[in-house]
């Protein structure tokens, strides 16, 4: 499966050996920033759970490493030796813990993001000033002038800008391997640009190579979900990549912040794997992360263990009640010295009683009220009245816990429904929160959420985080809420997870709730299967089973079977392809002509869906045969014509769909689901895709009546479990299945549940917290 074809950026046609310099399309694409928001270069199309055969540090760049680069050792326990010896050096550099790295990375500029150089402020000095419009325009000319003397194209001098200030000639000229931290560069670009600059000079044992491509290797694997690489893993990268000495390069990149090292202990399996049950220490491992993504992890850390530490439950108010019954009764306990006192009181104060009174009604609305506390009584009764067994769990769970994880299918979305309805109830201030605006939609439209006049507390999580929706925040900057439940919980990678965190004030309760056998997040981390590892709070697995052919036929893939199922109304159909270009022109004839026809749901409510963009029957060609059938036209704008839909990806991980309904000099003017327009700019058109197509990491946290499912012929290496469960669940009422990848297709069900990811949260939660669950 070619690079393209698995969602990686497509290479140039400019090979090492004419020069290596850096792409022209370099400018245009970049990793996870890319027009469907982080599909395109994390990975086959499971983004970073699948793997990116070109991109990792097992073989990124392997074609510019020199052939005969020596490592650190010739066999198997020369080189593991040597692995050892470095950990152990690194973390001597590290041995005061992460803010040694840290405080490293802070000395040299704060903002410096691990693999990328240390990007300057704004305006290049570190001064912080404002940079005029002459000013920047004079960075760009000077920017443009330095990247055109080594051979790369000018379009990169404002991505340039953007990373390094109006600095960033200088930062260029001085270590022209920065470049590795700009849109689209490889090493073998960063290497024909050096040449350019630097010509004999700029040979492979570079200090300043050496210590951008460890970043640039962290980085590569952030793309497919790593948040930590281990050290020999690293190492094994640099060293295909013609790095003469990689433990040095460790060691410097370690230094200079560009990575931080860290050490923990390996349990389980992954002990027994290393050996660890006969030596009387556990065995252990270093792994290497960067900065921003090593903090990130920690803050979540940090935050859930303090959502925990400061949960206080509420408790019911009868003692109370029979206090304010004593008080009331006269003679009990009050002699007539404490009466004519008290009278004295009241009457002392009744001058002032009648002036306060105004200034007391006007202080009623603005004054901050005690957060509501249900005991457990109150809890319990709202479980007796909940829908169903596993919806009166969660409600139990939630009452005596602030952190608490919720699995099940599509179906299983009506037990959270059910405990936000009881927790609003209550009194709780309580919202739930979407990944998208389907789901937020589609949540709302649940019992009993929607049997209540008011709307429904529900937002997407973009919209509740920017303040667009929801609760509004505190005085202190916190979300104004007790209970947050987030669905699709399995989407939110650690550096987003950390920013609800640090949204969440002291003793809130959060509910997550996902389906752990789909995709995990575009972004790196695997937060809710580690939080469900990790076993630190209660998890309710849903019973409420996603009912019909589909739902039977996605529940035996989620348990490794690809079984055929009945199907009387034509719910699910498997069809065979001899290629990718017979699976295109059956798709698109289903699309266009079949489901319409046979079964009343319009291609306005049917999409397809494949692992990736390139290649024979990725969404590029998919989406041209759909055009050619549904909105033939010339591309009068951008490549696009009113009614063309298309995907939107604003933001990396997220897509809005979107119909063209004209465009002029001022750009493409769209149309969203609901109502909403937006104009893209000229320049920014350019990342839309066409949308009858969709990759299925572009469809998540979506569903639609139809879904069309094509598996390419040369799809073996995207496919695994999580994918083909979540591209099967998309469909509502519908799934059809257009396959030519033959047995490999039930093979990964069978045997490729999911890519590993290389995490740190377990660890550190297993450090700070009991595991009680």
């Amino acid at each position: 499966m070619t690079d393209a074809e698995n969602g990686a950026p497509e290479e140039s046609s400019m090979s090492p050996d004419t020069g290596g310099a850096v792409p022209a399309q370099a400018s245009a694409e970049r990793g996870p920033v890319d027009a469907d928001g982080g599909v395109e270069a994390a990975g086959p199309e499971a983004g970073p759970t699948d793997g990116d055969p070109e991109s990792g540090p097992a073989d990124a760049g392997a074609d510019t490493a020199a052939p005969d680069a020596a490592g650190p050792g010739g066999d198997a326990a020369d080189r593991a030796a040597a692995v050892a010896a470095l950990a152990e050096r690194v973390r001597s550099v590290g041995r005061s813990g992460p803010g040694a790295a840290a405080s490293s990375a802070d000395s040299t500029d704060p903002s410096s993001e691990g693999g990328a150089a240390p990007a300057t402020p704004a305006d290049g000095t570190g001064t912080g000033r404002v940079v005029t419009d002459e000013q920047r325009a004079q960075a760009l000319r000077a920017t443009a002038e330095v990247l055109g003397a080594g051979g790369a194209p000018a379009e990169l001098a404002t991505a340039a800008v953007s990373v390094f200030g109006d600095g960033a000639a200088e930062q260029l000229r001085e270590d022209p391997w920065a470049v590795l931290s700009l849109p689209g560069v490889r090493p073998e670009h960063a290497d024909g640009f050096a040449r350019g600059l630097l010509g004999p000079a700029a040979g492979p044992g570079d200090p300043r190579r050496a210590q951008a491509l460890v970043g640039w290797l962290l980085e590569q694997a952030a793309l497919r979900g790593h948040s930590a690489l281990e050290i020999g893993e690293v190492t094994a990268g640099l060293e295909r990549l013609g790095v003469p000495d990689s433990a040095a390069a460790v060691q410097a990149a370690v230094l200079d912040g560009r990575a931080m090292p860290f050490q923990e202990e390996l349990t389980g399996a992954e002990a027994h794997a290393a050996g660890g049950e006969d030596e009387d220490e556990p065995p252990t491992r270093t792994l290497l992360a960067l900065e921003r993504l090593a903090l990130a992890e920690e803050s979540l850390a940090d935050g859930l263990v303090r959502l925990m530490s400061t949960f206080v439950p509420g408790e019911d108010h009868e003692e109370a009640d029979g206090a304010a019954a004593e008080t009331e009764e006269t003679g009990d306990g009050t002699d007539s010295g404490s009466a004519e006192e008290a009278g004295a009181v009241a009457e002392a104060d009744g001058a002032e009683a009648d002036g306060a009174e105004a200034d007391t009604e006007a202080d009623t609305d603005t004054a901050p009220q005690a957060p509501a506390a249900p005991g457990p009584a109150a809890w319990e009764a709202a479980a007796a009245a909940a829908p169903s067994s596993s919806a009166a769990a969660l409600v139990r769970a939630a009452a005596g816990s602030a952190l608490v994880l919720h699995t099940g299918g599509e179906a299983a979305r009506a037990e959270p429904a059910a405990l936000l309805a009881s927790a609003t109830g209550l009194g709780l201030r309580a919202w739930a929160a979407t990944w998208t605006d389907h789901g937020r939609d589609a949540f709302a439209a649940l019992a009993p959420l929607a049997d209540t006049p008011a709307p429904a507390p529900v937002a997407t999580l973009a919209e509740l985080l920017a303040g667009a929706a929801g609760p509004g925040r505190s005085p202190d900057g916190m979300l104004a809420l007790d209970l947050l439940v987030v669905l699709d919980a399995p989407l939110l990678d650690v550096e987003l997870a950390a920013t609800l965190l640090e949204s969440l004030a002291d003793g809130t309760r959060l509910v997550l709730s996902g389906d752990p056998g789909q995709l995990w997040s575009a972004g790196p981390g695997r937060f809710f299967a580690d939080l469900l590892t990790a076993k630190v709070c209660p998890a309710v697995a849903s019973r409420t089973p996603d009912f019909g052919p589909i739902g039977e036929l996605v529940s035996g893939v989620g348990i490794g079977e690809l079984q055929p199922v009945e199907a009387p109304d034509k719910e699910v159909v498997i069809l065979t392809a001899k290629d990718s270009g017979e699976a295109v022109h059956r798709a698109v004839q289903l699309l266009t002509d079949s489901i319409p026809r046979a079964l009343g749901i319009p291609s306005e409510q049917v999409v397809l869906l494949t692992p990736g963009h390139g290649g024979g029957g990725g969404t590029r060609a998919l989406n041209a045969a759909a055009k050619a059938r549904l909105n033939p036209g010339p591309g009068r704008f951008a490549g696009f014509d009113p009614g063309d839909r298309v995907a939107d990806s604003p933001a990396p991980g997220h897509t809005r769909l979107a119909r063209v309904v004209d465009g002029d000099a001022a750009g493409l003017h769209l149309e969203y689901p609901d109502g909403s327009r937006r104009t893209v700019a000229p320049a920014e058109a350019q990342k839309l895709r066409h949308g009858w197509a969709l990759t299925v990491h572009q469809a998540v946290g979506r569903h639609w009546p139809g879904a069309v499912v094509v598996v390419p012929d040369d799809a073996a290496a995207a496919l695994s479990r999580q994918w083909v469960y979540t591209a099967f669940g998309r469909g509502e009422r519908h799934l059809s299945v257009v396959h030519a990848a033959g047995p490999a297709l039930p093979q990964a069900v069978a045997e490729r549940p999911a890519a590993p990811r290389t995490t740190r949260l377990r660890a550190i939660l297993a450090e700070n917290a009991a595991q009680e669950y």
